[in-house]
């Protein structure tokens, strides 16, 4: 929907999924110079993810990029028959664009159905990928896909991070990702170029590493009909909540989760309007989750330091980092917390006895600086010094 900013009424609205009924948006649309660009929600549900660009001033379509390849296209090998028209890869949080390389990079979801991969072989292009699109086109200059195969719905629509800094002795365009499947991953973001993978999680059995290449080397765990445990478990080892990069520090701040689960396969045929999963996660008995906020340090590729949480109510904030040398997040004890963005001591915080299910934010009125975050059903705004 396009609306007046001044007196609120309507000046267009399009409706931009049509054709299955299990398509979904969860996220807010970016604005790219004269372009409104969305992505849509239902990889776990058996879509066709796609992201759309709509001309800004008349609502007309500007470019479609479907994330599943049709038939004959590049990529279209995983998808036989007309497997590609429910294969996932959906794109339900916001994308990053470049405007010196004129570039918008866009995470893509699980590929459908989620923990069986018969009727999907092969590395089931384009899902858990990090897109390059050209933003007037949309055509596709590259891409980079984190976990090939994907029978653990690792969505790789974590935010991708794009940093200017000297990376093994030369300037680099990068961009950095901490993936749901446990890894972080540096990339040049010119070309696509896998430049290292670290493990940030140390419940991880899915995989043993990274190769030179980029891809997982795989220990063979797998979903069964019995149920397979495996870490990170469904949640994964991060999710959409928002890192944040301090250009002061070199260092990258984001929420990890320990954990695991059963992961079982049932075989299952696809049914418009109904979930694709086929078939299911439960926690592993006794299992115990923890949350942690960690510091990646770009200039060593190590963890500069690590901030374990206390609680049980599994916070869904993300971070903000500041010039000043904080980081805010929402901690797992509905509380607003700043620590020390070099060190990772504890400086301040504030219970908000809700749910967090927002990131931080800040922002200036009149010279004066602003820390807001919302929580269950009310918005906390802090004035800084």
């Amino acid at each position: 929907m396009c609306l007046d900013g001044r007196s609120g009424h309507l000046i267009w609205d399009v409706a931009y999924a049509e054709g299955n009924k299990n398509y979904g948006a969860t996220s807010a649309p970016l604005v790219v110079k004269d372009k409104v660009i969305v992505g849509t929600s239902g990889g776990d549900d058996g879509v066709r993810g796609f992201l759309s660009a709509f001309d800004a001033q008349t609502g007309k379509l500007a470019w479609r990029f479907w994330t599943i390849p049709g038939p004959g296209e590049p990529g279209s090998e995983s998808w036989p028959g007309d497997a590609y028209l429910r294969g996932g890869g959906t794109t339900w949080m916001p994308g990053t664009y470049d405007a010196e390389l004129n570039t918008l990079y866009w995470g893509t979801s699980n590929p459908a159905p989620d923990f069986d991969g018969g009727p999907r072989p092969g590395d089931d292009l384009y899902t858990d990928c990090v897109l390059a699109l050209d933003p007037d086109t949309g055509r596709l200059k590259w891409h980079f896909q984190f976990t090939p195969h994907d029978l653990f719905d690792y969505d790789a629509t974590e935010t991708p991070v794009l940093i200017d800094l000297p990376y093994k002795g030369r300037p680099r365009k990068l961009l950095v990702q901490a993936n749901r499947n446990g890894f972080l991953y540096i990339l040049d973001r010119t070309n696509g170029e896998f430049l290292s993978a670290t493990p940030f999680v140390d419940k991880l059995n899915w995989a043993k590493e990274i190769d030179a290449h980029g891809r997982p080397v795989l220990t063979g765990a797998r979903p069964s009909p019995e149920g397979t445990e495996v870490c990170p478990g469904f949640n994964g080892a991060t999710n959409w909540y928002s890192p944040s990069y301090n250009p002061n520090t070199h260092q990258l701040y984001f929420l990890a989760l320990e954990d695991c689960g059963t992961f079982f396969l049932k075989p299952e045929k696809f049914v418009e309007g109904h979930e694709y999963y086929a078939t299911g996660v439960r926690r592993s008995r006794g299992a115990k989750s923890e949350k942690i906020l960690l510091a990646y340090d770009l200039d060593t590729e190590k963890f500069a330091w690590k901030y374990p949480q206390v609680g049980e109510r599994d916070s869904a904030a993300g971070t903000v980092s500041t010039a000043g040398g904080l980081v805010f997040f929402g901690d797992n004890a509905q509380a607003l917390e700043a620590v020390d963005a070099k060190t990772g001591a504890p400086l301040w915080h504030f219970t908000m006895g809700q749910s967090i299910r927002a990131s931080p934010m800040s922002y200036a009125v009149l010279g004066k600086q602003y820390v807001a975050i919302a929580a269950g059903t009310d918005i906390f705004s802090f004035a800084l010094p």
